[in-house]
């Protein structure tokens, strides 16, 4: 049996970053989908840029929320789908075939937990700036997130009936906490080796690197133990502080 993809678009005045999302929704060859766009009462034409978009299967609802994970629950809420996928504002599906080629991978493999693959980041022009900075691994467990988001959001599809809400305690890394619960129940896990989402650089974890960094700290604490991941990060630091003096000379 065919898959049903929720995938689900929060926005907030993201009039000059939705149509890059908008239109790589609706050039998907596979139509296996619904589209849910969560806005949180937009002041622009945001709301209108979606409606008027050539997609079918589409839902929107535009109201107040208390923040991006508190609307992302909302649009699992409304979600009917096999699978989900988070595809936010000015993030995109990689090329027009890339919704099947999950769905091949979703039935040769018999409805996996998770279905991952790689990211690559762009610019507002949709520009290419390079891969993103940690790489998916070709094996992925729960283990694998001890080093850090080593799958990016949008390119984590999870089944959603392994599916529980975000934890809105996080403001910025609900994310990262709520991709470890998803592994945690995941019993198979299968690897596309291709470049699934094309990110757009500048978003709110972005905007807000050492909170959110602070975050996931407190949450590997919690999920991997707070001495083991003391000490992964006193590596982290290492590595950074050798990255740093290996460009300089360049």
């Amino acid at each position: 049996m065919n898959p049903l993809f929720s995938i689900i678009t929060i926005t907030y005045n993201a009039a000059s970053t939705i149509p890059a999302t908008l239109r790589s929704v609706e050039e998907q060859t596979c139509k296996l989908y619904e589209y849910i766009v969560i806005d949180g009462a937009s002041t622009d034409n945001t709301v209108s840029l979606a409606k008027n978009a050539d997609i079918n299967n589409m839902t929107i609802v535009s109201e107040r929320d208390r923040g991006l994970y508190d609307a992302m629950n909302k649009g699992l809420g409304l979600a009917k789908g096999d699978y989900v996928i988070f595809l936010n504002a000015g993030d995109a599906f990689h090329n027009p075939n890339t919704l099947q080629l999950i769905a091949d991978t979703v039935m040769d493999n018999d409805y996996p937990g998770i279905v991952y693959g790689q990211t690559q980041i762009v610019d507002a022009s949709r520009r290419r700036l390079g891969d993103r900075h940690l790489k998916a691994p070709s094996i992925l467990t729960l283990d694998s997130f001890k080093d850090g988001m080593v799958v990016c959001h949008q390119a984590f599809i999870v089944l959603r009936k392994l599916v529980d809400n975000y934890d809105t305690r996080y403001r910025y890394s609900a994310d990262f906490e709520w991709c470890i619960r998803c592994l945690q129940r995941s019993h198979r896990n299968c690897y596309i080796d291709r470049i699934l989402i094309d990110y757009l650089s500048e978003g709110v974890t972005t905007a807000n690197h050492k909170a959110s960094l602070w975050e996931r700290f407190k949450i590997m604490c919690h999920y991997f133990g707070v001495l083991p991941t003391v000490l992964r990060h006193v590596k982290f630091f290492i590595r950074n502080i050798k990255r740093k003096k290996q460009r300089k000379d360049i």
